[in-house]
């Protein structure tokens, strides 16, 4: 998430910062541990705290009662763990053994949290110094000042996610999908209530997304059940903290597992299904698993398994469910491997809702352009889909980086409920709407140029003869002057005894 398009990121950035001088030797992916499990840990401290002096306020002797705090949510932090503890031992040798056993007392007290949480501050290589300072940061800043504990330290949470997908680079892929991908997702579905799902939830953003929309819009959060799961462990565990943080209930399973071949909700039909599966993976198991009742539209090769992850979508979704996903743009037009089949077969089953080809460079872990795809069991409007040509939004943040502006989404949001409501007028060279006869007729290829054409240009006024004669007098005037500058090179390399 880029600086420039992101608002009062003041604490955050503050927060990345110092946490930065602590790396020192430490390996990225246990410097991001370290780095996300101090915020959790002290959010999970200022929810306490707060709660604690509320009951101590009221004199009833009930602060130190489990119950008080479990019944509202709030994750029971125990005496030896409070943050005025370990900021007590802030620049004592001790406070990395302080931190870790913190995190052993709040996992016994939560079940929660049992092996969730980082417990590697004692470590030698993890300067103490540095250490004690990033404790005191955190307890010197004023959290009112930022609003609300919750809100500041998820975004922090989230800040971070992001730094550490930049500087991680491709292994980032793992665990961060970029925030405006997955905002437009998430403002395309609309997931108000019902079952929502991320068969690889990576950090949980899918879901914290999903909420900050119900949120946005008046809703109520306690109206989806979140369900996921991931294959690695340390972000299976980044995405409980996450989901913790923002106060979602989660079911990710009870370890991290492989979709494919452990399934953590074999029963589940969901609602909503929002994923950004890895691209292209090999050796994904299709020799062991040639029968699974989830490719009911063809077996997915062995060397990709972008159409298995899209079949295990749909075969979870529920009758009147609905799927937004990430895909590489391959996957628009591959006939290799049966996939050309697989696609066919899913379009004319009529699933494909919307295609969205999006800009290039708006991941920082690789340069494959990509696509959205928006699939739903009982479509709006029947026998037809969606084509947008997203891939002139955008801004460029960075050298590398390009975001989608709220502008942006907006607009392919507002488009796809313009489509859905059946009032949609096409626009050439952005969008445009297929029957399944014209999509047949593009042998199911379902890149969105071949239906949105090109962009109308806008006439200048200047008559083609008069416009012609100008341009190939300003092409003669730099001929004219690049002969010039060629017969200088010579004269100055000839000068030195070059000869050309």
């Amino acid at each position: 998430m880029a600086e420039t398009n992101t608002s009062n990121i003041g604490f955050e950035k503050q927060i990345w910062d110092a946490a930065c001088v602590l790396r020192g030797n430490v390996d990225a992916s246990e410097y991001k541990s370290v780095v996300l499990g101090l915020i959790f840990l002290k959010y999970i401290s200022d929810r306490f705290e707060a709660k604690y002096n509320e009951l101590a306020a009221e004199g009833d002797g009930f602060e130190e009662d489990k119950d008080e705090y479990t019944a509202e949510n709030i994750f029971f932090v125990p005496e030896s763990a409070r943050w005025s503890v370990i900021s007590a031992a802030a620049h004592t040798p001790e406070v990395g053994a302080v931190i870790d056993e913190a995190m052993r007392a709040i996992e016994k007290e939560n079940k929660r949290l049992k092996d969730i949480l980082p417990k590697n501050f004692a470590r030698p290589e993890l300067d103490k110094r540095r250490l004690g300072d990033v404790v005191d940061l955190f307890t010197n800043i004023q959290m009112i000042e930022h609003g609300s504990s919750k809100d500041i330290l998820g975004r922090t949470y989230e800040y971070c996610l992001s730094k550490f997908a930049e500087q991680e680079g491709k292994l980032a892929g793992e665990f961060y999908t970029p925030a405006c991908v997955v905002r437009t997702l998430v403002e395309v579905l609309q997931p108000y209530n019902g079952r929502v799902y991320d068969p690889c939830c990576g950090s949980g953003g899918m879901f914290v997304q999903s909420a900050k929309f119900i949120e946005n819009h008046g809703g109520n959060i306690n109206k989806i059940s979140v369900f996921g799961q991931d294959s690695n462990p340390t972000t299976w565990k980044m995405a409980q903290m996450n989901l913790a943080i923002w106060g979602i209930e989660a079911d990710l399973g009870k370890f991290n597992a492989d979709t494919f071949f452990n399934d953590c909700h074999p029963q589940l039909k969901a609602d909503f299904i929002l994923a950004n599966p890895p691209f292209n993976l090999s050796g994904w198991g299709q020799d062991k698993l040639a029968e699974d009742v989830r490719w009911a539209y063809g077996l997915p090769p062995a060397g990709n398994a972008n159409f298995a992850w899209l079949q295990h979508m749909i075969w979870h979704l529920a009758p009147g469910g609905r799927i937004g996903m990430v895909l590489v743009n391959g996957s628009l037009s591959s006939q290799s491997g049966g996939e050309g089949d697989i696609r066919k077969n899913i379009i004319e089953a009529d699933l494909v809702d919307c295609i969205v080809a999006m800009p290039p460079q708006l991941f920082y872990t690789t340069q494959i352009p990509v696509s959205l795809w928006f699939l739903a069991k009982s479509k709006r409007q029947k026998g037809k889909t969606l084509f947008i040509d997203a891939r002139k939004m955008g801004t460029m943040v960075t050298r590398k980086l390009r975001e989608l502006t709220q502008e942006d989404i907006a607009r392919i949001a507002g488009t796809y409920s313009a489509f859905a409501e059946g009032r949609l007028e096409e626009i050439k060279g952005f969008c445009a709407v297929a029957d399944l006869q014209e999509i047949a007729k593009q042998d199911y290829i379902l890149t969105p140029g071949r239906y949105v054409g090109i962009e109308e240009q806008e006439e200048d006024g200047e008559p083609f003869e008069q416009k012609m004669g100008r341009l190939t007098a300003e092409l003669g005037e730099l001929f004219a002057k690049s002969h010039e500058l060629e017969g200088e090179i010579r004269r100055q390399l000839g000068a030195i005894g070059y000869e050309i």
